[in-house]
């Protein structure tokens, strides 16, 4: 008996694949507006010091930026960084895990040229197109949401700088692809890395109290042992003075990498070294403030206000065009470190609150 072939529901020729279209189909003036509308919502300081960079570079920076934003908004089920009672993806009842790969799946599919129904990851797709941000770069930053996503915490110094790779150091990279860093420049997209991971630093030190609120804590546990910390409670009045001490090593490690990624943005366009150092002082005057007020850092959220911020342009053109000092002292960890640990099996592919260990990853002092 002949085997009869199904037919298809309809007509093979109507059947057609979605076109590839960077930016999902959408106008780069449409998705240019609303990712301007995200970073002014988002981000005062890097709204201020993105104003530096020549047209392209600036509407790349904020299309890369209004990713970056929506993604950690899903994760958190947050709109803008605020806390939201519902979301465009209608996540709220799945559990975070479900929310990153969420966000996983819709960054691969914009990276693929394919409409997402959501502006920001189709803004990714635009500005990946345009500048070689790579799926590998992308994921390198998920997979520090994927960390936050199963509760876990670091252990060691290694651990915390790993994070702060995914989080920060990753983003500063692809923000070089952005300012037209080819692939090839490896010490400037390390010195990229450098600036993130000083923002992230500054940042936990000055978060600590709201991150505790959250259920976080990105103090390392050998740090806290050390102080007789317990976990928990890094924020009880008794144990103030030893929190002082450890956002001191977090501000000073903060302002190592801080030196080295002025190194890097000496090798950038006027305009958009201007815009780089801008962003460093404001970020790095954050760390500065929690070290001065002490035990009182956390009494109140720091931030710069907008004449400061005015300032501190006006000390990053001197620099500009004067130049930076060469660093008297290397960090202890670098991209490439962080890179072979990002590689091994951890937290995001293993169990939560697994330390790195690895004879061939170690601190430079070791």
């Amino acid at each position: 008996m002949k085997r009869v072939k199904p037919r298809p529901l309809v007509a093979s020729q109507l059947v057609k694949s979605t076109p590839r279209q960077a930016g999902g189909g959408r106008s780069r003036a449409a998705l240019v507006s609303r990712s301007r509308e995200s970073i002014s919502q988002g981000s005062k300081s890097f709204a201020v010091a993105s104003l530096l960079f020549d047209k392209a570079t600036r509407e790349r920076a904020h299309l890369l930026y209004a990713w970056c934003r929506r993604c950690d908004d899903i994760v958190d089920g947050q709109d803008h960084g605020f806390r939201n009672g519902g979301d465009v993806l209608n996540l709220s009842e799945a559990n975070a895990q479900d929310r990153v790969e969420a966000v996983r799946v819709l960054t691969h599919r914009a990276l693929d040229g394919q409409p997402t129904a959501d502006i920001a990851f189709d803004a990714l797709g635009l500005v990946a197109a345009e500048t070689g941000i790579t799926r590998e770069m992308c994921d390198d930053v998920i997979d520090g949401f994927a960390l936050d996503a199963k509760g876990w915490r670091p252990r060691t110094e290694g651990d915390l700088m790993r994070y702060c790779y995914h989080v920060a150091g990753a983003v500063g990279v692809m923000m070089a692809k952005v300012m037209g860093v080819p692939a090839d420049a490896q010490d400037t997209l390390d010195r990229a890395c450098d600036l993130g991971l000083a923002f992230q630093l500054n940042n936990i030190a000055r978060d600590i109290s709201d991150d505790e609120v959250a259920g976080r804590c990105y103090l390392p546990t050998e740090w806290l042992a050390e102080f007789d910390i317990p976990p928990g409670e890094v924020m009880r009045p008794q144990y103030r003075d030893s929190l002082v001490k450890l956002t001191r090593r977090l501000v000073k490690m903060a302002q190592l990498h801080d030196a080295r990624a002025r190194i890097g943005a000496g090798r950038l366009k006027f305009r958009q070294r201007w815009a780089v150092l801008s962003a460093a002082n404001i970020y790095g005057a954050i760390g500065e403030e929690v070290v001065q007020q002490a035990e009182l850092a956390w009494d109140h959220r720091i931030y710069t206000s907008f004449p400061e911020k005015i300032g501190y342009v006006f000390s990053a053109l001197k620099e500009t065009i004067s130049g930076s000092w060469e660093p008297t002292k290397e960090p202890n960890w670098d991209r490439g470190q962080l890179l072979v640990m990002a590689r091994m099996d951890g937290p995001v592919a293993g169990v939560p609150n697994t330390p790195i260990r690895d004879e061939s990853v170690r601190r430079k002092d070791d």
